[in-house]
């Protein structure tokens, strides 16, 4: 995903193609996020005894991840003085189908809030993964959970390769994030600006 995103930009750049001709092209690839996010519906299915075993503390857990992403996000930008862009990194956490409705209602730039989405799920993806590995996060449910609500679908995706627990786990805390994300925001964004 990172060396094809710089790759693509690399081609828009050098042939001059502008992001809103290529949004057209794109159109497909969105259209197939829909059936692919609803795939992960069944392994959540099969899995979901032990989702409902541990629903109070993953809930816990997908409450804490979120606030935490959005208050260090903002804290960060406060700290480097980013003041135009804090609206927009508030959002980076969730998948670009809700970032971009948020944005319209908290008046962000919208290029910005797909660039900091792309780039933080590529990092959670990366990164995540051997995170948990260092902190010793071994728990399928806990490791889903976590990337899922930091690092939604590119993240979701990379997770779901180590087991379809982990891939299940993170698509419903992808989902619950960009829901929560988008009920806290409009009203902490004011707070914490």
């Amino acid at each position: 995903m990172f060396l094809s995103t710089i790759i693509i930009v690399f081609v828009l750049i050098v042939s001059n193609i502008s992001y809103k001709e290529y949004g057209t092209a794109k159109e497909i690839l969105t259209y197939l996020l829909s059936p692919a996010t609803i795939a992960l519906a069944v392994p959540l299915y099969k899995h979901r005894r032990i989702l409902f075993r541990y629903f109070l503390p993953a809930l816990a857990g997908l409450f804490a991840g979120t606030l935490s992403t959005i208050v260090s996000a903002l804290l960060l930008a406060k700290l480097f003085q980013l003041t135009s862009i804090t609206a927009s990194i508030s959002i980076k956490s969730i998948t670009i189908a809700f970032a971009s409705e948020v944005a319209k209602i908290i008046g962000a730039d919208r290029i910005l809030v797909a660039a900091f989405v792309m780039i933080t799920g590529m990092i959670g993806a990366m990164f995540g993964p051997w995170l948990l590995n260092k902190l010793h996060v071994t728990h399928p449910l806990a490791r889903g959970l976590s990337i899922g609500t930091v690092a939604h679908g590119i993240g979701t995706a990379e997770i779901a390769r180590e087991g379809e627990m982990q891939g299940a786990v993170a698509g419903v805390a992808m989902g619950l994030a960009g829901i929560l994300t988008s009920v806290l925001i409009p009203f902490l964004l004011p707070y914490l600006l």
